[in-house]
């Protein structure tokens, strides 16, 4: 499949494997201590997760990227107490996160390089976001949304989760900015993956500013694009276009895929759009494509795909999430076939990629 010359994805089976391995050492080091031992520190790994925003919001990875610095020196530099700095800074490296000099200094390492705000694949945004103390709170709400089967932020926030977005610019940024770094962890795992260049007119359905489009239109040379997205949002799309010289390949077509969508595509790709939605919502929006599709048509659903197994996976967490945030939810293979069938489509197959998230091929049944 094609994909970036500057990017190199590994094969899908390769990263299967280092997945089983990766879950077979996490199981052996549970089973290596006392069963209490092990469960509090799963509870406690709250702690870490709060650490990571501390260092992102002070920006440490930042201040750290030209050389490393001793505690005092980063303390100045992030305007923070020297003392406390030192103490964070223990417990990260404790956890291989930054890591100690002989000297004594601070300095980055592979995973605190991921907390720069400007590093390739950024998890800065995703830092603040998830610790952030709006969104400890919708957490802290999680029992209800067991209890009863749906989103707790109407009853927590007066309204639903987007709309309270729109109230509070901050949180909004911080999730736009937690969107973004995870869509860096998968753009280019979905290129490899497919072979786009089977597609002449490549649609992408709430794609944003285009970063996902342009990823997959610098792959496939031949092909043009639409991006369609609310008006606000495609409003900043033309200066990333422009940076990546892609003005003359994608047409931006403002509008809400609740209401239409734009005809004449050969390939329609929802990223991270229908686990966002209830069932009944979510067919909507594929009903609203199946109005535009023909024969020919392919839809590309670039979502989480919850596998059978019992092992770890990211998307068995994120549907908790889902469930919070809006009463939607993470999907199986048959769950997505089913709703594809309520619209009018049929599943053709589900496509892995060498990230957590699959491309769910389908085509107007």
């Amino acid at each position: 499949m094609a994909t970036s010359s500057q990017t190199r994805v590994p094969p899908v089976p390769l990263v299967r494997l280092v997945e089983r391995l990766r879950n077979g050492l996490y199981r052996a080091h549970q089973k290596l201590a006392p069963a209490p031992i092990a469960m509090v520190e799963m509870i406690l790994a709250a702690w870490m997760s709060q650490a990571l925003e501390v260092a992102a919001e002070l920006g440490i990875a930042d201040a750290l990227a030209e050389s490393p610095l001793t505690a005092d020196d980063l303390a100045r530099r992030v305007g923070a107490d020297a003392d406390a700095v030192e103490r964070l800074m223990r417990a990260l490296v404790s956890r291989g996160v930054f890591r100690r000099h002989s000297n004594g200094k601070y300095g980055l390492n592979r995973l605190a390089d991921t907390l720069r705000t400007d590093a390739p694949k950024s998890m800065a945004g995703a830092a603040l976001f998830y610790g952030s103390p709006q969104h400890r709170e919708h957490w802290s709400t999680l029992a209800e949304a067991v209890r009863y089967g749906k989103s707790t932020i109407p009853a927590l926030r007066g309204k639903g989760f987007f709309e309270y977005l729109n109230d509070d610019t901050h949180l909004a940024k911080l999730f736009n900015d937690a969107m973004t770094s995870i869509s860096t962890l998968s753009e280019h795992a979905v290129v490899a993956a497919y072979d786009f260049d089977a597609c002449p007119v490549i649609v992408d359905i709430g794609g944003g500013h285009g970063r996902l489009l342009a990823t997959i239109l610098a792959a496939a040379p031949k092909s043009s694009g639409v991006l369609y997205d609310l008006p606000d949002v495609v409003a900043d799309a033309p200066s990333l276009l422009t940076k990546v010289g892609l003005t003359e390949r994608v047409r931006i077509e403002p509008g809400s895929f609740f209401d239409s969508m734009p005809a004449g595509g050969n390939a329609y790709v929802l990223k991270h759009i229908i686990h966002d939605w209830a069932d009944d919502e979510a067919v909507q929006i594929l009903r609203n494509l199946r109005a535009v599709s023909d024969t020919g048509t392919t839809v590309l659903l670039v979502e989480m795909v919850i596998p059978e197994h019992d092992r770890e996976f990211v998307g068995k967490f994120a549907d908790l999430e889902m469930l919070l945030l809006g009463g939607s939810r993470e999907r199986t293979a048959a769950e997505y076939r089913a709703l594809l069938d309520r619209a009018g489509f049929r599943m053709t197959r589900v496509v892995p990629t060498a990230s957590p998230y699959s491309l769910v091929e389908a085509k107007p049944g």
